[in-house]
């Protein structure tokens, strides 16, 4: 699975969360949708390929206002319960961005 693959799949699990415990959906809200496809879409065309830091640590601040500011919601809400759901997916997220910032 490639690093983009891997980020994707992060932020669907976090929107996900978000979208359920959060907004109380049993499926993926319009909005919350909305938000899904335009990350993987950011992602897809990120610049930095298979070296992109985590979004946090990212130079280029590629989403519209309106989307950061959702997607920092859903992440603050979502990162810590991400231990919970997705145990995996949230240590190796953590593990990636450690790694980056040590490399800088």
């Amino acid at each position: 699975m490639t690093r983009i693959e891997r980020e994707k799949e992060t932020v669907s699990h976090m929107i996900r969360i978000y979208c359920r415990y959060k907004e109380g959906n049993k499926t993926l809200c319009p909005s919350c949708q909305q938000l899904l496809t335009y990350a993987h879409k950011r992602l897809e065309g990120c610049k930095f390929g298979e070296h992109k830091p985590t979004c946090k640590r990212c130079p280029i601040h590629c989403y519209r206002p309106d989307m950061k500011q959702k997607i920092q919601e859903v992440m603050r809400y979502s990162g810590p319960r991400m231990l919970l759901f997705h145990p995996w997916a949230a240590i190796r997220h953590l593990w990636q961005e450690k790694k980056r910032r040590s490399q800088q």
